[in-house]
């Protein structure tokens, strides 16, 4: 009987770890905030963007919210996500305020991940530019390019072939980054940049430590179709994980 009891015990002992264990993950679980406020142009893609960053968080055991309320950029709000996504933001999407917090954000050692347009956002704010590392000056139309993976040493492009030859809207920018880790370079001779070229080296993603905080860009992004692709998504992906800083 005595054994009984004991077995008892100890099997309750073992559920209540359980629940323990799955609290404590849950209250652990990582969070990441996707921002898509267009104050300008609008991508068509950012619904599927959202979707595949959506599923990309079930796959992988993080919580994902999707907002265009700029009113969630408060300490309050922020301070709950492991890093913030602009995907591929437009204009002045923030206040003064907002911008004041989030800066407090990501001096605090919080994430960023800009995707595509999220260069074309936020011109008057020299914080952001840094942030971001460029800004959007133009492009060409949608083609297929040579992206050369000059840094396969990190989480977004450790999946990726040295050449990867894609479809999209490839940016120009009206200078090259500074101060950041150049991942991929476009290569301008595999398409016709026309009179929105760059000259090489051509960066077209990269990233940062920023003013206590991480930063990752990708200029992909444009087409509906890059959110279906596995490679892009890898990419994509593993910026994310940078920016959380896992």
């Amino acid at each position: 009987m005595k054994t009984k009891k004991m077995m008892g015990v100890l099997a309750m002992l073992c559920i209540a770890g359980q629940v323990l264990f799955a609290s404590d993950a849950y209250a652990q679980k990582s969070k990441i905030l996707v921002f898509c406020k267009t104050a300008g142009f609008h991508h068509n893609s950012i619904e599927q963007g959202i979707r595949a960053i959506q599923e990309l968080g079930l796959a992988n055991g993080v919580s994902v919210d999707s907002t265009v309320n700029a009113t969630k950029f408060n300490d309050a709000t922020l301070k709950q996500y492991d890093a913030v996504v602009f995907l591929s933001t437009t204009g002045d999407v923030l206040d003064d305020a907002q911008q004041q917090a989030f800066e407090r954000y990501i001096q605090a050692g919080g994430g960023f991940v800009g995707v595509h347009a999220a260069t074309d956002c936020e011109y008057d704010w020299p914080w952001f530019g840094k942030l971001v590392g460029a800004y959007f000056a133009g492009h060409p139309a949608p083609q297929e390019a040579l992206l050369e993976v000059i840094n396969r040493d990190f989480p977004a492009t450790k999946p990726l072939p040295s050449q990867w030859k894609r479809k999209d809207e490839w940016y120009r920018f009206r200078k090259r980054p500074e101060g950041v880790e150049v991942l991929i370079n476009l290569d301008e001779e595999s398409y016709d940049a026309g009179e929105q070229g760059m000259g090489n080296p051509h960066p077209i993603s990269w990233y940062h430590e920023y003013d206590g905080g991480r930063s990752f860009y990708t200029g992909l992004g444009h087409t509906e179709e890059s959110f279906s692709e596995p490679l892009f998504l890898q990419h994509l992906w593993g910026g994310i994980t940078y920016a959380m800083g896992k």
